[in-house]
């Protein structure tokens, strides 16, 4: 079985993920449709920013780096520990990504898993998240790792 321990990210990790993170966001919300192309990096740039104002010190945030046993770097992940939507005790995973080269090995379903044990330890009973429709990849993992659909939000070219 594969496995993952996480760690706090290092400040230069951090910089250095908020520019992909940054990136991969605005890339998302284009292919979607809900933000026009011109902009859209500075607006996640933005919303980024008003959801980490101290960065890797912001309170009641986990932005966390995973690693395998050998101390390998394996992907990302941040959860808030007060989700949007103001329920007690549920966490929101903003962001969780597995390396390019580590994909399609069982780090995916391992790092979800040490990050729902760290929102579990940090007192959230539930964790939320979104996925874009287009990340099927996605969308199966957390289908078999028990997420439930509890909204969804459609949309039909005309």
């Amino acid at each position: 079985m594969t496995t993952v321990t996480l760690r706090p990210m290092t400040p230069a990790e951090f910089e250095r993920w908020q520019v992909v993170l940054t990136e991969d966001y605005a890339r998302e919300q284009v292919a979607s449709g809900r933000w026009p192309r011109e902009g859209a990096v500075q607006r996640a740039r933005e919303e980024n920013a008003g959801m980490l104002p101290q960065g890797i010190d912001t309170p009641r945030m986990l932005v966390l780096r995973g690693e395998d046993a050998d101390g390998e770097d394996v992907g990302r992940a941040w959860v808030a520990l007060d989700g949007p939507r103001g329920m007690t005790g549920s966490a929101f995973l903003y962001d969780i990504e597995v390396v390019e080269g580590r994909r399609g090995r069982g780090y995916g379903r391992a790092l979800l898993a040490a990050v729902e044990d760290a929102a579990r330890q940090a007192g959230a009973t539930t964790l939320e998240l979104n996925v874009f429709g287009q990340n099927r990849t996605a969308v199966a993992l957390y289908d078999s790792a028990g997420y439930a659909v509890v909204t969804q939000q459609m949309r039909k070219q005309l």
